[in-house]
């Protein structure tokens, strides 16, 4: 059902897919409206190594709430800021794309335990996760997504 990358040797190994997953605080996630048209949105992420999931936190109401409770299918697209090899002006840029299925999980106990986990990727500051979990857990849904397929590449901008 999904493509096979055009320029094979520009492939990422998996292990470097799952690496730029985990380290990289941003992407694009995408999802479809009613009327069948992309909705896109730059989000921060939690990769879940044990269960192999991308997570995100969201409002319990808004266009990308509606949007996944009518369609579940999503794409999630992570890139590196890139790296230029000696005397060369153009960058070699690693990116991530992730087919699947998004679901909204509700359960209190997972929100917490990984609105921490995604809060540590940006701050190590306990008072201020504490507080940013008592405050606004009750609130937050959690977004999955399960990975149906998976494929990242370099490309070198020029």
């Amino acid at each position: 059902m999904f493509r096979q990358l055009t320029r094979i040797k520009q492939k990422l190994a998996n292990e470097e897919c799952e690496n730029i997953l985990t380290l990289q605080t941003r992407g694009v996630l995408s999802v479809n409206d009613e009327n069948g048209y992309p909705y896109a949105m730059p989000m921060n992420h939690f990769y879940n190594k044990e269960d192999g999931c991308i997570y995100f936190h969201s409002g319990k109401k808004g266009h990308r709430t509606d949007c996944i409770k009518n369609n579940d299918k999503a794409c999630f697209c992570v890139y590196t800021s890139g790296e230029k090899a000696d005397n060369e002006w153009a960058y070699r840029v690693k990116s991530v794309i992730v087919f699947g299925k998004i679901e909204i999980v509700e359960d209190i106990d997972t929100v917490i335990d990984i609105s921490k986990k995604l809060c540590y990727k940006f701050t190590q500051d306990e008072e201020y996760i504490e507080n940013e979990i008592i405050n606004h857990a009750k609130n937050t849904i959690l977004l999955r997504l399960k990975p149906q397929h998976v494929c990242g590449k370099t490309v070198k901008e020029e």
